[in-house]
């Protein structure tokens, strides 16, 4: 049975797929006492897809962006799920990590990783409120458009 956070991602249209598995000489999370580390999730959807390829603010729109930051959060909470069992047992959502792929003059990235924020929010509610970062970037792995890493605190 879901637990609570499960089913308000539900009641959004969410399910959780499969976490993804890494693509190079890294582990998908670290826990050490009771914090939760999760390593950066570009913007896969469930098949393996990127939901946007390529430069904010050179092809690639802040409502794209801002879309596939979402992937990314949905990408974190996948690995959550898989470190934990149950994301009922996430105490709060500290801080949140962005990297957007950027054009040089694009200063938009805030409102692209408000897609991650937001959904964190949805989520957990006021346990869902978290420090952040916003950094544009000359390229991500696969050209994918946005990467989110995550630090939770858990039970």
């Amino acid at each position: 049975m879901a637990g609570t956070v499960e089913q308000k991602l539900s009641e959004q249209g969410i399910k959780l797929h499969e976490a993804p598995t890494p693509v190079a000489n890294y582990v998908p999370f670290v826990r050490t006492g009771n914090l939760l580390f999760v390593s950066g999730q570009v913007c896969f959807d469930p098949a393996g897809k990127l939901i946007a390829k390529g430069k904010l603010g050179a092809g690639v729109s802040i409502e794209e962006g801002a879309a596939a930051a979402r992937g990314c959060a949905i990408n974190l909470l996948a690995q959550v799920k898989a470190a934990l069992g149950d994301l009922d047992k996430v105490v709060r959502v500290v801080r949140l990590g962005g990297f957007i792929n950027s054009a040089p003059d694009f200063v938009d990235g805030p409102k692209v990783l408000n897609g991650a924020s937001d959904l964190m929010v949805a989520a957990f509610g006021d346990k869902g409120r978290h420090a952040r970062t916003t950094v544009g970037v000359a390229s991500l792995p696969a050209d994918a458009a946005v990467e989110v890493e995550g630090l939770f605190e858990v039970a």
